[in-house]
């Protein structure tokens, strides 16, 4: 990975420059979107929508767009600042203050009706200060963001927190080389260093529950409710990173019975609830008295247990008394080298007292291995004729692409960038967008990127285990090909007469939709397949583009009554139920990029048979490699701990004559399954 600050500035001031060649938007909106993307990824937001707002040069007021969550009770505000070069200057301390100063303003101004009802109604702008308005009741701090391609001064500290109205304010800044420094830092978050000793009043005692020569630590942890709910508070949802659970409504039943237990009987409540499962990369400990306890943990991360660490701190914010709860805690070191291996498995495993999909522990899960295998192999055809090829880049875990570019000579990167251009890079959030628009998800997708991904994980789980045959070849090309669609719908939106910027995401999102609900009506399909041979979109479907996106738009900033703010009314259930309900006459050309239903089965079956026959040959390949040893032990352990059936027996025992005899494809596919069921019964060797 590029660990010079200067090679990154540049690289990533080219990469906006690019991305708003190609997708015709300004590159201060480009530039707020990439931005905002890191700030996600690092657990400081959980959402950005782009609301830019600036008043005249006298009035010093800007905001750029806000983020977070509704019933979080924290708001907030972002500010940009893109300085047109790829050379970093510096901001200034007074620079710093000044621009955040502009968003200060803007907070201030909402709560002025006359100055609030002055903007154009359908502007971003008005939409955030009505949203702040409505919701100015239920927040409770406010957070203000100012992100810089520029350098700040390293003689600045911060700036302090102050408050406003009753709620703090409190100031972040996201210059150049903090942005640098999270995206070189093995693409994690940045570093969570929780000192209980300083911050929380005391260390806690502990109780190790491992072999002093194991290859990990493990501790038994009491911690006192309002422990847990200061943690929280300072670091939110980016404690929850690791958790499935992340995703799920706090309006679900075993939050209801958290917050009853809290609210009634806080004394049981180590007794009635299950604790949390953590981890760590690293803890400082100290002996006092005899007593074991715990210091200061780095890196901390609840992989189980994500409802009661969220419901005990909105407990906390609800001024509910606290001094009875306590929760046990099971607290996993691993060092950051393993983490990526270990941390998955213990989430999956803790998670057990509600049913979870596999997808739900992402990165590692087999569907994004095999696109990411599918996107390293498969070349897409040259869409000018020539001979040269290049392959789709697929990042399924953040920085892959960099990291691959970034060990190169300069010629070999260069073949790279042939083989792999940037305009072919895409991301696990961005699959989830592609894949649910055509499933009619437009206000899913206008949730934003992890939300989103979350339900496309969900689904994505369930499909996968009914049948994870149909995630082949064609079904890799069918999603490329949806990307293609949807970045020729970015461009075409863009150069329409009646888009004045804002709002191109949604926009963009039920354009789509809506004509894939409406083929999908008529008992057709959009022959994908020619997009991807083609590499490009039909004239036919960037008609039909053309034509709904003004539909859409027209409907998107015309919301109901009691709704003023555009990008919440896209997230609505009923903004997709009127857009789905227009009436529209589709370009004759349309047809030419259109197949029927039954090609399409066609085209799957056939791509489910090859994939069941790749997933033979692969497990054959994986069978032979362990080798008769390997096999042997596995059936020693399994009649051992009388796991097996007389006929899975059997099948394993087909691999214990390697390499006398090699079992089939068929054959190998079964000893993996018996295999894997091994492995859920605690089997320890891994192939």
């Amino acid at each position: 990975m590029t660990t010079d600050i200067g090679e990154f500035a540049q690289e990533f001031f080219q990469e906006i420059i690019s991305d708003s060649d190609a997708r015709g938007e300004f590159t201060e909106d480009i530039f707020f979107e990439k931005f905002c993307d890191h700030l996600m990824a690092a657990g400081e937001i959980d959402s950005a929508d782009r609301a830019a707002y600036q008043s005249p040069p006298r009035q010093g007021i800007r905001v750029d767009g806000y983020g977070g969550e509704p019933d979080s009770g924290c708001l907030s505000l972002i500010v940009s600042d893109f300085h047109q070069s790829p050379d970093i200057s510096r901001l200034s301390g007074t620079e710093m203050d000044r621009i955040l100063e502009r968003p200060s303003r803007f907070l201030r101004k909402v709560f002025d009706s006359q100055w609030r009802n002055a903007l154009e109604e359908t502007s971003p702008a008005f939409g955030l200060a009505d949203l702040v308005c409505q919701r100015w009741a239920e927040t409770n701090r406010v957070r203000l963001f100012l992100i810089s391609n520029r350098e700040l001064s390293s003689r600045i500290d911060g700036r302090v927190a102050d408050a406003f109205d009753g709620r703090t304010v409190s100031y972040s800044v996201w210059d150049i080389r903090r942005l640098h420094r999270f995206a070189t830092m093995g693409h994690g978050r940045e570093d969570i260093e929780i000192d209980l000793e300083k911050d929380f009043g005391a260390p806690l005692p502990v109780l190790p529950a491992h072999q002093s020569k194991g290859r990990h630590e493990s501790y038994l942890v009491t911690v006192p409710g309002i422990v847990l709910a200061e943690i929280y508070d300072r670091w939110g949802a980016r404690l929850l990173e690791q958790n499935v659970r992340v995703f799920l409504q706090a309006r679900g039943k075993v939050n209801r019975g958290i917050r009853k237990t809290i609210e009634t009987e806080p004394a049981m409540f180590f007794a009635y609830n299950n604790g949390l499962t953590t981890t760590a990369e690293s803890v400082s400990l100290a002996r006092s008295d005899g007593s074991l306890l715990l210091r200061r943990i780095k890196n901390f991360q609840v992989v189980n247990g994500g409802q009661t660490m969220a419901s005990i701190h909105a407990a906390h914010r609800g001024k509910k008394d606290m001094s009875e709860v306590f929760v046990q805690m099971k607290l996993s070191v691993v060092d950051a080298e393993r983490a990526a291996e270990i941390v998955p498995s213990i989430s999956e495993f803790a998670n057990t007292q509600n049913r979870v999909s596999a997808a739900d522990f992402f990165a590692n899960h087999p569907f994004h291995v095999r696109i990411e295998e599918f996107s390293r192999r498969i070349f897409a055809p040259s869409p000018d004729g020539t001979f040269r090829e290049s392959k789709w880049f697929y990042e399924r875990a953040r920085g892959q692409y960099a990291d691959a570019r970034a060990l190169l000579t300069q010629a070999a990167r260069k073949k790279f960038d042939l083989e792999y251009p940037r305009s072919q890079l895409f991301s696990k959030t961005d699959i989830a967008k592609y894949v649910n628009v055509w499933q009619g998800k437009p206000h899913t997708v206008s949730l934003g990127a992890q939300k989103n991904f979350a339900d496309f994980a969900s689904a994505i789980g369930r499909e996968w285990e009914k049948d994870a045959d149909r995630f082949s070849e064609t079904w890799y090309r069918e999603a490329v090909a949806k990307a293609i669609i949807f970045r020729a719908a970015e461009r075409i939106v863009s150069n329409q007469a009646w888009y004045q910027g804002g709002f191109r995401a949604n926009v963009v999102a039920y354009a789509i939709a809506k004509m894939g609900h409406d083929i999908g009506k008529s008992g057709g399909s959009v022959n994908f397949e020619a997009v991807w041979k083609c590499q490009s979109a039909s004239s036919g479907i960037e008609a039909a583009i053309t034509l709904a996106g003004g539909m859409v738009h027209e409907i998107l900033t015309s919301p109901p009554e009691g709704i003023s703010n555009i990008t919440e009314w896209a997230k609505k259930q009923a903004c997709w139920e009127r857009v789905r309900a227009l009436s529209v006459t589709w370009p004759i050309e349309l047809a030419d990029g259109l197949m029927s239903a039954e090609e399409k089965r066609s085209a799957h079956s056939h791509g489910r048979r090859g994939q069941k026959m790749l997933n033979g040959i692969q497990a054959q390949m994986a069978v032979v490699k362990a080798g008769s040893s390997f096999w042997t032990e596995a059936l020693a352990w399994g009649r051992e701990q009388e796991l097996l059936t007389a006929k899975e027996i059997g099948i394993v025992a087909s691999a214990t004559q390697i390499p006398t005899r090699i079992p089939s494809e068929a054959q190998s596919v079964k000893v993996m399954d018996v295999l894997g069921k091994l492995r859920d019964a605690g089997y320890p060797r891994q192939l």
